[in-house]
């Protein structure tokens, strides 16, 4: 429950700092004296976008900050999953905002994402306005009514999982025809694109041989002349340079005896020669191998030109880019050779996964028209109480094809008299009647849901005398099973049966207006009391009329 607010350069709210108490409370104030403000407050705490025009004109930070006690509630698991520091009596979360229009958001001191302070918001405070009575127009809201008594959270996460996977293999299903069907029409071209590519024997690094050899070829007699004239510098009898070198191993050799240092002079000669020798010899091994024919230049030019121009039609750059396009080729040939075997598969697991649908809405169904049974009876009775003596409430349900939520198509019909027939009640109810009908649509779900804390802001719109004391006696009864119950009125009916009553008001000071919020002492109520039953003028009658009201 929210235990304390605090709210500083918020609009018309230059600082307030109130606690608050579990049971049903009231707020209570003249039009335009600051109750939507605070209202839009609390909203920013539960994850509403900020816009720096809320902020008082001369403050340069604005900061709003409750403490909620969760001890009751079962919450440590959003804690411990977000990695944020969990005290079940005080949980701490705040919005600041600044001029510069920068919003940062803090539960018990971490910094957190909007998205997660809005996920915590809608499960610490339900906040009912007056345009909420227009979600009874929608249909997504009357399920989502029916599942939250229903209690199939559990049963609805199953089937949703369930159904994703249903989807996801129709649309498997579905590609898998478009592509086969696409393949078919171009049957022909892919049978010749994979014939060509596979009669173009293509091997891995192919190409890079062939213009090596090409390049070699293209140059013979450059290349051979330069050969023979290395061969003959080194192996000439004469002149050549293993020769030379051999003449002077030898010349060493004779004085070797008499003169010892040449004999290092000696080992490198030899190291030279031996060198040199090999040398030579792989010369002459190149010269005998290197021959210009110019038949096979033109066969591996050919050869390259036909691998240049496949590469340039499929728009690649490499052979191993053609090989793989080939084998590409090759694949879809063979899916399509195979296409009805792998649509028949594709087809009986979709058949598949829509028993399992079928059967998993079935079990919502069931849960859900037995749920709606219990609302029926549930809300009449409550609409009974609240002044509607011939009021007729049902729910139907109409089956439709699966979808996200299931295959129902859940519609609330009302009529207030006898006379009327079920209509949507959207479409017959009035607004003091649709008011009663949320009332006591959220009287339930408060039940189901356990939430923290309601707040309704001016439930009681087109209702007066008794039935607002009726209204109120719910909330007061919500209030009481450990909730809670929150009500900003206009009513005195409603105002009386609070057990704790706050008052805003407006006040002139000279910085200007500022509006502000206070817990009323008994004597206090009574005169607040008999105002919303009188006026400004408080006659003697009229605080006599609020003691009655206040059980005084």
């Amino acid at each position: 429950m929210l235990k304390h607010l605090y709210i500083k350069n918020f609009a018309l709210i230059d600082e307030l700092d109130i606690e608050l108490h579990q049971g049903f409370s009231v707020i209570t104030g003249e039009t335009g004296a600051g109750k939507s403000i605070i209202l839009g407050a609390i909203g920013l705490l539960l994850g509403q976008r900020a816009d720096t025009k809320v902020m008082r004109p001369e403050a340069d930070r604005c900061v709003i900050e409750a403490h909620f006690d969760l001890a009751r509630y079962d919450m440590q698991a959003f804690f411990t999953d977000n990695d944020i520091d969990y005290d079940p009596n005080d949980c701490i979360v705040r919005r600041e905002l600044t001029s510069a229009g920068k919003s940062r958001a803090f539960i018990n001191d971490t910094p957190v994402q909007l998205s997660m302070l809005k996920e915590l918001g809608e499960r610490l405070v339900d906040v009912h306005s007056q345009h909420q009575n227009l979600l009874l127009n929608k249909q997504d809201f009357q399920l989502s009514v029916v599942d939250i008594i229903a209690d199939d959270a559990k049963a609805l996460s199953q089937y949703r999982r369930t159904f994703r996977q249903y989807q996801t293999v129709r649309k498997e299903l579905t590609l898998m025809q478009e592509t086969i069907e696409q393949n078919r029409q171009n049957l022909d071209f892919l049978q010749f694109q994979c014939q060509e590519l596979t009669d173009a024997n293509l091997v891995a690094e192919e190409m890079e041989e062939l213009e090596r050899k090409s390049e070699t070829m293209s140059h013979a007699e450059e290349i051979k002349g330069a050969l023979y004239e290395t061969d003959r510098a080194l192996s000439a009898e004469e002149t050549g340079v293993t020769g030379s070198l051999r003449t002077a191993i030898h010349a060493l050799k004779g004085i070797e005896r008499v003169f010892p240092d040449v004999s290092e002079l000696i080992q490198r000669l030899e190291s030279s020669y031996i060198e040199m020798k090999d040398v030579a010899q792989d010369i002459s091994s190149h010269l005998e191998s290197v021959d210009f024919d110019p038949t096979e230049l033109d066969t591996v030019n050919a050869r390259l030109d036909r691998l240049y121009d496949l590469e340039k039609k499929y728009h690649v750059e490499t052979i191993d880019a053609l090989i793989r396009k080939r084998d590409e080729l090759k694949r879809q040939l063979n899916s399509i050779e195979n296409s009805d075997e792998a649509l028949a598969v594709l087809r009986h697991q979709v058949d598949q996964w829509q028993v399992q649908v079928e059967k998993e809405a079935a079990v919502l169904t069931k849960l859900r028209e037995g749920t709606a049974r219990q609302i029926e009876k549930e809300i009449q009775t409550r609409l009974i109480s609240l002044g509607m003596p011939n009021v007729r409430f049902a729910i139907t349900n109409t089956p439709t094809e699966p979808g996200p939520d299931g295959q129902d198509k859940v519609s609330f019909l009302f009529s207030a008299n006898t006379s009327t027939p079920l209509q949507p009640v959207s479409q017959v109810a009035s607004g003091g009647e649709i008011a009663r009908v949320m009332l006591a649509l959220k009287a339930m779900i408060s039940g189901a849901v356990k939430l923290p804390t309601i707040i309704f802001d001016e439930i009681d719109t087109g209702v007066s005398g008794k039935m607002a004391e009726k209204m109120a006696e719910i909330m007061q009864e919500m209030g009481h099973h450990g909730r809670q119950v929150i009500s900003i009125t206009h009513l005195p009916q409603i105002a009386a049966l609070g057990t704790t009553h706050y008052r805003v008001e407006k006040e002139e000071t000279s910085e200007g207006t500022t509006s502000r919020m206070t817990e009323l002492s008994p004597d206090e109520r009574i005169t607040e009391i008999a105002q919303m039953l009188s006026g400004s003028n408080v006659s003697e009658a009229a605080m006599q009329n609020a003691r009655q009201l206040l059980h005084l």
